[in-house]
């Protein structure tokens, strides 16, 4: 799902884990990969959807305000 462009919030309530378990998947099939070529550039295309979910979690919690 990661692989073809599911956010990772969007992953969570349809395996029914926690975004950092995605991402500990995620990181030990990396290790699994031979031949894997470093890389370091920004993407053209990321997913604002998570960021945004962060930002208003923060901000709804109360870390936003001063």
């Amino acid at each position: 799902m990661y692989v073809n462009g599911t956010g990772l919030r969007a992953i969570e309530p349809q395996m029914e884990v926690s975004h950092n378990i995605i991402i500990h998947w995620i990181r030990k099939a990396a290790k699994l990969l031979r031949d894997t070529p470093e890389y370091s550039e920004i993407p053209e295309v990321a997913q604002v959807y998570d960021l945004e979910t962060f930002v208003r979690k923060k901000l709804l919690s109360g870390c936003g305000r001063q």
